[in-house]
């Protein structure tokens, strides 16, 4: 409730209009408009411009702060009207006010309760608060001057120009309402300096300052600087009012006027102060929102780029280009060894011929160097500031746990990093700390599957005479899986060479262990002298019993000097792929016929062709990784196998295979899906 009864108003013309209205930013102009309907029906157009201004006050500070919907009553009758604003927004009860007519002319002593309540005690009758339970209101009444009304100067009759101030200096209503609806262009691309100029315009010339500058310091490196300018520099010798700007960090400012003092000066410096500071604060939230959202895209980018490289060297060799010159004018990346000792892996420069100086430095020790604090950063697993002359930070390099190093950061040219930076920087270390970690694991895992790899291949075919053997193995594209395919060359017990070409299902350790298991097998019962037939079925019962659900196709062919330059070939195919048979005079046919594959049935067939090769020909023996060797939907396929080898009639075993080989890789593009193993076998009678 009121500490009045309410605002006295009465009479046969007193009219009353209510509306109620939403807490939008279109709120205070359909508040005038009603106030402004309703006083030109009452015949007060002398109270126009107060009332407009007062309206604008109160329903801003409305919508700004109770951020609810508004009830606007405006009351008229023959002597003035009554205008009250009532929000719903809930909280404590503050202390009631009720304003009466202020007599002084200096707008500093009036009662102050928000830059809107000093309007509404200044140009006034009477005003007032009232308390309902619904929310929270302001009222303010504006008498007719003369008889009947209250005695208080009024801006007068509505014309097209008002004075900027009333005949006792204070400024009028009028120019207090002008400079109260200067906003921002809603369109412009930079709103702001334009409307800083036309608000320090508005108000150096409501109090006749020679001057004014609005300074501005965004935190962005730049310093100081002149964000709006009216009339001319100050003389020396001036005394100047200053208003700082009252908005937050990274952003500081001052509004300065070169004005004479006088009681109103200052109370409409800082209202201007705040009205400008408002959008100042709005600018600055608007814009960190914009970094961060710049901020998370640079942090999505830079983990997409470290996320596709597997390679160590490379993975550290890009982290320094990610940062620099965006979040410093340097980077440098050390990783630690076995003892702990750092070790420069990559460094970047903005300046590339700083780059030397900067090796340099990053080399040098003692107690105060770069090295002893990128230690300690690595020891205590903490940001540590580094000093000059390459100022800067260093981060920890941690992932899973592990300390893989130091990440060294040189602060920008002209200012220090801001939190968002160092917090920026932070989360590049540990995506770059994974990343690191994630190619030294996969780097591991290449190593252990290539030594594995090699030792399911002879590490050299023998070399026979009058027989050449010559092989090519490519590895599926991913060098960090084991492959199923695999050749040997062996002697037997009676003389003859065995040639063996097989492909285990499956890729990984698990094949991998089950081509050790077909080798070994393979060696042991070809050394106690069994037939192949025998060594196949015994081979296909290891399978079906130890093979883990995967299954083998395998060649086997025995050769032996025949009658004359012949070699006499026996061979088994245990569901491999037929060999192609190249003649020496030129043409290529497919031998030999399909058995059964190892590891599915408990019982195989494995037919057995017998061949003969003269002087010149050559048998070559292949896995599927050739023949569906893939481009597009397109298949390499048999046909195109044996078109490939009937010009290689005549060459050696070496290059037989070693243009099959390229024949196959540059079918496509893309790297091989399977292993590919070729090996020939050759006549070399001369």
């Amino acid at each position: 409730m009121s500490a009045e009864a309410g605002p006295a108003s009465g009479g046969a013309d007193e009219r009353v209009r209510r509306v109620r209205l939403p807490a939008d930013r279109r709120t205070p102009a359909a508040a005038r408009a009603l106030v402004r309907t309703m006083l030109l029906e009452a015949r007060l157009p002398e109270l126009l411009n107060e009332a407009l201004l007062l309206t604008t006050e109160l329903t801003t500070n409305a919508v700004e702060h109770a951020r609810t919907e508004l009830d606007i009553e405006v009351d008229t009758d023959r002597n003035g009207l009554t205008v009250t604003v009532t929000d719903f927004a809930s909280g404590p009860v503050d202390e009631l006010i009720v304003g009466v007519r202020n007599t002084t002319s200096d707008i500093t002593e009036v009662a102050a309760r928000g830059r809107g309540l000093l309007l509404v005690d200044h140009f006034s009758s009477r005003w007032g608060t009232t308390y309902l339970p619904t929310g929270k209101g302001v009222w303010f009444r504006l008498d007719r001057p003369g008889p009947g009304g209250s005695a208080r100067p009024s801006a007068g009759p509505l014309r097209v120009a008002e004075p900027e101030r009333t005949g006792d200096g204070t400024p009028s209503a009028a120019a207090m309402s002008d400079l109260m609806q200067i906003t921002p262009d809603a369109y412009a691309d930079e709103p702001l300096p334009e409307f800083a100029i036309a608000l320090l315009t508005r108000v150096a010339e409501m109090v006749g300052a020679a001057g004014g500058t609005v300074r501005l310091d965004r935190g962005d490196g730049l310093g100081t600087q002149v964000f709006a300018r009216y009339g001319r520099p100050p003389r020396e010798g001036n005394e100047l009012l200053r208003v700082p700007l009252a908005v937050h960090r990274p952003y500081a400012g001052e509004l300065e006027l070169d004005a004479a003092p006088s009681a109103y000066a200052r109370p409409l410096a800082v209202l201007a102060a705040e009205r400008l500071s408002l959008h100042l604060e709005n600018d600055r939230l608007r814009r960190a929102d914009v970094r961060r959202s710049t901020w998370l895209t640079f942090l999505a980018e830079a983990s997409e780029l470290l996320a596709q490289s597997l390679d160590v060297e490379l993975t550290m060799a890009l982290v320094p280009q990610l940062v620099v010159p965006r979040l410093g004018q340097w980077c440098a990346v050390h990783t630690t060894d076995e003892w702990g000792r750092l070790r420069l892996a990559a460094s970047s420069h903005a300046d590339e011929a700083m780059l030397p100086q900067l090796h340099r430095i990053l080399q040098e020790t003692g107690p105060d160097s770069i090295q002893s604090r990128l230690r300690e950063a690595s020891r205590n697993a903490a940001q540590v500031p580094l000093g000059g002359p390459m100022e800067g930070f260093a981060v920890p390099l941690i992932a899973r746990g592990q300390r893989l190093g130091t990440l060294a950061v040189g602060r920008h040219q002209r200012h220090r990093h801001d939190p968002d930076e160092v917090s920026v920087l932070e989360d590049v270390a540990r995506r770059a700390a994974l990343a690191i970690e994630n190619a030294r694991i996969h780097a591991e895992r290449r190593r252990v599957a290539q030594t594995l790899q090699q030792s399911l291949l002879p590490p050299v075919l023998p070399v026979v005479e009058g027989i050449g053997f010559a092989a090519e193995y490519v590895p599926t594209g991913d060098d960090a899986e084991v492959g199923g395919d695999f050749y040997d060359v062996l002697p037997l017990p009676d003389g003859r060479w065995l040639v063996v070409v097989g492909d285990v299902s499956g890729k990984g350790v698990q094949a991998a262990a089950v081509t050790g298991l077909v080798r070994d097998v393979i060696r042991v019962l070809v050394g106690d002298g069994k037939p192949l037939p025998e060594v196949l079925g015994r081979l296909n019962e290891t399978l079906v019993e130890r093979g883990g659900g995967r299954y083998c196709t395998l060649a086997l062919a025995a050769v032996a000097p025949g009658a004359g330059d012949q070699l006499d070939v026996s061979l088994h195919l245990a569901g491999h792929d037929r060999p192609v048979l190249l003649h020496g005079g030129g043409g290529a046919t497919f031998v030999g016929a399909g058995g059964t594959a190892l590891g599915l049935l408990d019982s195989i067939t494995t037919p057995t062709a017998e061949l003969t090769l003269k002087p010149g020909d050559a048998l070559i023996f292949y896995t599927d990784g050739v023949t569906e060797r893939r481009r597009g939907r397109e298949l390499f396929g048999t046909d195109r196998l044996r078109e490939s080898a009937a010009p290689l009639a005549g060459y050696s075993a070496d290059v037989v295979a070693a243009r099959l080989r390229a024949a196959t890789i540059a079918f496509s593009v893309e790297p091989p899906r399977d292993d590919i193993a070729i090996l020939v076998l050759r006549n070399d009678t001369p």
